[in-house]
């Protein structure tokens, strides 16, 4: 069976107990831990009361995507999208390291563009 890492993420990331989860979807402590631990397969019934409980979509809780609302398609060109998935899942120092490069990046670009115009 799958290890649900995301719903222990989630959980820990809404400073939540496995007896408040647990509680919430009407079951005991030990029972949801399994689903954590991918000893017991998570009913898709369950599946929605967590994605509900901690607004998210099935496709995040299920890590079919890294955007927890889901990903509309049509408003994100694909290459973008693939850009965004992978900045969702950095840490905050790396987030960091990553929007200062692109600023360089950017200034850098704006002075090339500058200097080809004088030129």
């Amino acid at each position: 069976m799958a290890f649900y890492q995301r719903i222990k993420d989630l959980r820990e990331d809404a400073d939540k107990t496995q007896t408040d989860v647990a509680a919430y979807l009407g079951t005991t402590a030990q029972y949801y831990g399994k689903y954590e631990k991918g000893e017991r397969e998570l009913p898709f019934s369950r599946a929605i009361q967590l994605a509900e409980y901690y607004d998210v979509s099935l496709d995040y809780l299920a890590e079919r995507t890294n955007f927890p609302k889901g990903k509309n398609a049509a408003l994100v060109q694909d290459d973008m999208l693939s850009i965004l998935e992978k900045y969702v899942v950095l840490t905050e120092r790396n987030k960091g390291k990553l929007e200062q490069f692109l600023t360089d990046l950017y200034e850098q670009q704006r002075e090339d563009t500058a200097q080809r115009k004088e030129a």
